[in-house]
């Protein structure tokens, strides 16, 4: 194969690649906004064909808002709402649901296009393959999700779920960035190293393990409403550790269950991965390593520190929570680019 052909080979599957990239973050943060309005519990099936349509008559409208008005969510949190109200929630829910569908054909239909040409890279189809598999199950763990929040005593979903959820479109963010990595940089054969890569490399890598376990806290922050508490910083009113944050028993189900301990996990988190971008930089002076994803990955951090602690202060505002959450997708990327980059790459 020509040089050219493999160029445009590289780049028609790093689009596509790029393409779903920006589908996940947008799904990301709708899916966000779906859970910050109480929205998610608005459509009360799981209907894979059907659901592909809203509701398009009066009639329909109202059959729909009879199903939700049956569950536990409804009474103990929209007790008031109108069908106007109603048509708000359900328009977030269904917008989820119908970009999950889309990002399924935006992925599966070239997938299947470039297999079937010999265009996906060998060294690299178990990943293309895994990425397929992880979005069809991720569409099953999200109805998954929603029907723990529509039984007996539930008002919402389970905070579990939630951050099983979450942590998938994660793994998949994750997976894709790999694979768009692979497709512009060149082949690791010819790669040259800089420096010693024996401790930025791992430390590169465990910044990303970190900030990961950071976003599963947030969602358990989110899916126990606990920006909502503890408003101050940078004591949680008056103290390092809040007096409540042992209160639960087994001592497990405070990390899980208790807002006043799921909020300082998330706090100490941000802390300590602060830490490890102070002690990536050292390694990288030490070693001269490719700075320009390191000085991006800090900017983006610090800004999310920042805007956590504008968000924790203003009580988690619905604007903030969504900017948040967003935030954290490039502060997730920008940390893999780290870990790709700490060694010296030529860009195709």
């Amino acid at each position: 194969m020509s040089r050219m052909s493999l160029k445009t080979q590289h780049r028609s599957i790093a689009i596509w690649l790029f393409v779903m990239i920006l589908l996940v973050a947008a799904i990301i943060v709708i899916g966000g906004t779906t859970r910050l309005t109480n929205s998610g519990l608005s459509i009360t099936e799981w209907a894979p064909i059907r659901g592909v349509l809203p509701p398009l008559s009066d009639s329909q409208w109202v059959a729909e808002f009879e199903k939700y008005k049956k569950i536990p969510e409804f009474m103990a949190e929209h007790p008031g709402m109108d069908l106007a109200g109603f048509k708000f929630i359900y328009f977030w829910e269904w917008t989820h649901r119908q970009i999950g569908r889309l990002i399924g054909l935006v992925y599966a239909l070239p997938f299947f296009f470039f297999l079937l040409r010999g265009k996906l890279p060998r060294g690299s189809l178990l990943g293309y393959v895994s990425v397929l598999l992880l979005i069809g199950l991720q569409g099953a763990i999200g109805w998954w999700m929603v029907h723990s929040g529509l039984q007996e005593g539930m008002v919402s979903v389970s905070q579990y779920r939630l951050a099983i959820h979450l942590g998938m479109a994660f793994l998949i963010l994750g997976v894709l960035f790999w694979l768009f990595r692979d497709q512009i940089e060149t082949p690791r054969s010819s790669l040259t190293f800089t420096g010693r890569t024996s401790f930025f490399t791992p430390l590169a890598a465990l910044t990303v393990a970190l900030i990961y376990i950071q976003v599963l806290a947030g969602a358990f922050v989110a899916g126990t409403q606990s920006g909502k508490t503890y408003n101050t910083w940078p004591l949680m009113d008056g103290e390092f550790v809040p007096d409540g944050y042992g209160m639960m028993s087994p001592f497990w189900r405070n990390i899980f269950e208790n807002a006043a301990a799921i909020q300082f996990n998330h706090r100490t988190l941000a802390y300590i991965i602060l830490v490890t971008a102070i002690c990536l930089w050292i390694s990288a002076l030490r070693q001269k390593a490719r700075m320009g994803a390191l000085i991006t990955f800090t900017a983006v951090l610090v800004w999310q520190i920042c805007l956590g602690i504008w968000t924790l202060l203003a009580a988690a505002p619905l604007n903030l929570s969504l900017l948040h959450q967003f935030s954290s997708v490039l502060v997730f990327l920008s940390a893999m680019w780290v870990w790709r980059n700490s060694r010296k790459v030529t860009v195709l």
